[in-house]
Formats: structure tokens, sequence, C-alpha cells
């Protein structure tokens, strides 16, 4: 079986023909670059995922970090494949250049990105983690702050972490108890518990700068009381090198059903005297702060669903094309050559839904990602405020679709695969493990689901909402140019207007009945905006097909074209219409989940 990791032409499709990658050149900071350059980083990213991690991806899997009592041990190679990365220069791809950076767009190096995540299992991560901390604190940090943690992040030779889980709060942020108590020379001593830290612990860099949420002594109860700071694993000397312990101790290592290259932690701060933390930004504004990188992190948790569930997918397909087995229920001679799976009507259907999964989920969180970038850096200040907006309602979405989807196609990937997907002689069994973490961390499907409806949804007079509807209808009305594509425009269509009556139905809801009752079915909210969020974009994917198509391509190109709308045709006729079920449920505000009596388990 061949190695595949990511279909170049389909991403070719999504960075070129359907999000315009090469136009951003023509911007500032871009304008350094073209496709070439493009082309040459996701290449050099290939080359490293098939030299350095591709090799030990299942002795990642395998050989789980251990803790010996004083110190976390992981494989040595993987350290060589992150220092790989990190000379390359793709793990600070975004970065300004003073910054150690390449300033390439972020679409551009999440394409990169894909190659590594999906070779390396999670053992890109620790990378990924580092450039969203390093992010925040040059979007929120002082100077001083910057100049010490941010520079050798971006190099390589720190890396980062968030730690805002506690062992009594769970996702509650605002019960949180770990403690800042201000010292005379300005900065905080630490103290309290923090689990789930992923890449909390480990011996892949020189440093690791903890991100740790906590309450300053005195401060107000709940999420107003929350400051931020930056607590490092050691201390650092006045010329920068590695100084003092910082009392940042490792109490244990979870052991986790996939995901297993990157350690997750249980941290203790401040045993003794605390543990030194200097304030980022104000006090009491952490939570904010912490969102930039949250957010972030969201886009990248449904960046790796996508990802992981796109390799599942050309992994199966490979199998299935090369995988000869039983005849055609209409072949009645026994004796006749056996078809390859692929020839089966129940395996097309498999590996139909898996694509329609993964290259939406793939083309929704690389829409994400552009529309972050362009909230930075589009020509005008409306622009970029209008690509904030639509961020914002949407981040919900581009984390929660792809790592709902992503492990249901991971899931026929091993099923089309039969025994040999089940077994870990091939990865699917494990892409299915690494991606059943996605619908639960930085924010489960549920918590993503009540963002979605208190706070998106009805945030700035409903801006969001109105600007998401607004590029479907614009998607719409370009597709009536094409009469092949009636079909599709009309169910999106219908789709909408379904959307906007639960939608209404569901605010009357919140504000007339017991609020409980009024969102106890929140996640079929979520997921029908989302089934309808995909196929608005398999409907801009089948535009660009069909104009492809008109110009008479070659042949390979041409089976390419026709799969795309033939995926599109799957999802409207077999996903899309679940939506009507889950509107009937909202609209009637079923309360079988909310009546349910706790005793009656």
């Amino acid at each position: 079986m061949p190695a595949t990791l990511m279909n170049e032409r389909d991403l070719e499709f999504m960075l070129y023909e359907l999000f315009d990658s090469e136009g951003l050149t023509s911007r500032e900071r871009y304008q350094d670059h073209d496709r070439q350059t493009f082309n040459e980083v996701i290449n050099t990213a290939k080359t490293i995922a098939e030299k350095h991690f591709l090799p030990i991806r299942q002795k990642l899997d395998i050989e789980q970090p251990t803790f010996d009592g004083k110190k976390v041990h992981i494989i040595p190679e993987l350290k060589t494949a992150i220092a790989a990365v990190n000379e390359s220069g793709i793990g600070s791809a975004t970065a300004d250049y003073d910054l150690d950076g390449m300033q390439l767009p972020p679409i551009i190096a999440s394409a990169a990105g894909a190659f590594l995540s999906v070779a390396g299992g999670v053992g890109m991560g620790y990378n990924m983690l580092t450039t969203a901390n390093a992010n925040l604190l040059q979007a929120h940090g002082s100077d001083e702050l910057i100049n010490t943690w941010v520079k050798p992040m971006r190099e390589g030779r720190f890396m980062g972490t968030m730690a805002m889980t506690e062992p009594g709060s769970g996702s509650g942020l605002g019960d949180l108890i770990t403690k800042a108590v201000k010292a005379d020379d300005g900065t905080y001593r630490i103290s309290g518990s923090k689990i789930y830290i992923s890449g909390g612990d480990h011996d892949l860099s020189d440093n690791i700068v903890h991100l740790v949420l906590a309450r300053i002594q005195g401060a107000p109860k709940g999420v107003k009381g929350i400051s931020l700071f930056v607590v490092p694993k050691f201390l650092l000397n006045d010329d920068g090198s590695i100084g003092a312990d910082n009392e940042v101790a490792l109490a244990g290592l979870f052991h986790k059903m996939g995901g297993r290259a990157q350690t997750s932690t249980a941290l203790s701060f401040g045993e003794k005297n605390g543990s030194v933390g200097y304030l980022v930004g104000e006090e009491h504004c952490g939570l904010k702060y912490m969102f930039h990188m949250m957010n972030e992190a969201r886009i990248m948790v449904g960046t790796g669903a996508a990802v992981i569930a796109v390799a599942g997918y050309q992994y199966s397909v490979d199998y299935a094309k090369n995988r000869p087995q039983g005849r055609l229920p209409s072949c009645k001679d026994p004796l006749s050559p056996m078809v390859n799976i692929i020839e089966h009507a129940d395996v097309k259907r498999m590996l139909l839904a898996q694509k329609a999964y993964a290259e939406g989920a793939l083309a929704l969180v690389l829409y994400g990602t552009q529309l972050s970038d362009d909230s930075h850096t589009a020509a005008t200040e409306e622009q970029r405020q209008y690509a904030h907006t639509l961020l914002d309602f949407l981040t919900p979405i581009i984390k929660t679709w792809p790592s709902e989807y992503g492990p249901k196609a991971n899931s026929l990937a091993i099923q089309v695969m039969g025994g040999h997907g089940y077994i870990n002689e091939h990865p699917v069994e494990m892409f299915y493990r690494d991606n059943r973490l996605n619908p639960i961390h930085e924010g489960t499907t549920g918590i993503q689901s009540l963002d979605l409806i208190t706070r998106k949804l009805p945030m700035n007079k409903m801006q969001g909402y109105k600007a998401t509807l607004n590029e479907m209808l614009k998607t719409i009305d370009e597709a009536k140019q094409h009469p092949s594509l009636l079909e599709f425009s009309t169910q999106l269509s219908q789709a909408i207007e379904t959307l906007t009556t639960t939608t209404e139905a569901v605010l009357s809801a919140m504000a007339t009945k017991n609020i409980d009752l009024a969102l106890s079915n929140s996640v079929k909210y979520l997921e029908l905006f989302g089934n309808v969020i995909i196929a608005w974009l398999w409907l801009k994917q089948s535009i660009v097909a069909t104009k492809a198509l008109a110009e008479q391509p070659h042949q390979t190109d041409e089976h390419f074209y026709q799969g795309k709308l033939q995926a599109a045709q799957y999802f409207y006729r077999f996903e899309l219409p679940e939506i009507y079920s889950w509107s009937n449920i909202l609209i009637n505000t079923d309360s079988t989940s909310y009546d349910m009596q706790s005793e009656w388990f």
C-alpha cells in the first residue's frame, strides 16, 4: 500500500481555484511571495513529513511518552523531526520577518502543516500550540514579554502551552482557583493545579512557556476576575540563558486513546514559594486575551480533524482500488475474476460519504483560515471588519463540524477496509483514535453550540448571522448562471429558509420559555447550521468544477471535477435533508432530553 498523505490535486484546487491564494501576493505583507514560493514551502513540508515524520508515525503511537518521576521521555526521533521543521522556517511560517518568520499567508501555512500533521500524528501539536502562544503574546503582551519569550518560541528554542483547565472546574473557567499574588518587584507568585495541559512537559525544547489563567488575590469571582500570566518552566538569567527552576512541577501524564505523541499533563504551580508569573496586559482581562489563543486553537482543532479525515479517505480509496474481493450481484459466474472492492456500490457509498465529509470540512477550515487572515491584511478597514464578523460567528462551526464528521469519515475508512482497517498495520484505526479527541478539547460540541446560540447569534444585532446568510445567497445567485446546478441551488435556498425559520423559533423560545428547556437541543441547531454551511461550500466547489469542465480539461482533471460534482450530489441528497427533522425538534422545543430525570438513568 502506498503511504498516502494528502491529495495534492485537491489541495491545489482548494488553494488556487476555490480560494484565490495567489491573489494574496498583491497585499503588502505577502508581496515577496508568489505561487512558486507557496508551492516550494508546501513541497518542503511534504519532504520533511515523508523523511522525518512518516517513518516514526506508528512508533509515536505505540511508544507513548513516559515519566520516570523526574523527567518526561519521548522517542528521540520526534526531536529530530521537529528540529527539521524549525530549521526549514515552517514552524514560524506566518510570523513577521523580524521575529524569525516567513510572513506566509496562514492558508499556505495550513496547507503545509497538513502534510506534517497527517504524517506525524499529533507530533506537530507542540509547534502549533507554540505558534498560537506566541501569536497571543505578540498581540497582547508588552515589548519586554515579546522580546523575552516570543522570539525564542519563533526560533524553536522554547515551546508554549495554554494552561486553563483545573481539576475542580473543568470547562467552567469562572470557577478556577489558581491564585496569583503580586510581589514587590511587580511580578506575581502563582500557585495552583492545572490538568489536560497539552505539551505541558517534555524534553523537546530548552524551556516551556506556559500561559496560565489565575485569579489575583482579592479579584472578583467569576470570569471577570481572571488574569493571564506567562509562567515559564525555567526562569531566565540576565543574559537570556536558562536559569533556576520555576516551581512548575509535573504531577503526572495522562495516557490517551489517541494523539499519543503529544503529552497531556497535570501540572502543579508554586508548591513552595510560588511560581514567578509575568502579567499579560491588564489585570482581570485574562479570559479576553486567552480567547485570542482559544479561537485560533479552535480553527487549529477543526483543521486537524479535517486533514485526518482526508488522510483516512485517501488511504481507504487507495486500498479499495487495489483490493480484489467478490463479484457484483449481476455476475453469476463464480469462475469470473474478482473485482476490486471499489466497484461494489456500498463501498462507493462509504467512500462518497468520506469525500463529502473530508473535502467539505477542508474547505470550511481553509475558509476560516482565510477569514482570519483577511481580518488583519485585507485592503480596507471595512473588509477587515467584515471578515472578523464572519469569522467570529462561524468559529463554533469551524471547530465543531469537522470534529464531529471527521471521526465519522475515519470510521467509514475502517469499514471500507474491513478487518485490515481494524488492525494497526494500517493507520486508519489510528486516524480514528487521534480524531476522536477533537469533539472534546478546546470546547466540547455542547459548549460550542451554546456559544453559537447565546453569544454569536444575537451579537451586534445578529451581524455575524446576517453576514453569513448574505455570503450564501451570493453564491446561490452565482450558481443560477449554471443550469446544471439548479438542483443544488434550489435545495440550498430551501435549507436557508428552514434555517431562518428555525433560528427565529430558537430565539423566541429563549425569550419566552424556560431558558434551560430552550437550550436543551442546542447541539441540533449547531448541526443544522453546520450542514447548511457545508452544503454552501459544496455549491462553491461545484461552481468552480462546472466552469472548469466547460473548458474541456484533459481527462485526469475531468475525472477530478466530476468527482467533486458527485460528492456534492451525495451531500445534497443524503446529508442535507437531515436538517428538516432537526428543525422540527427545535421549532417545537422538544423536551425529551430536558424532561429526563437523573433517577431514570
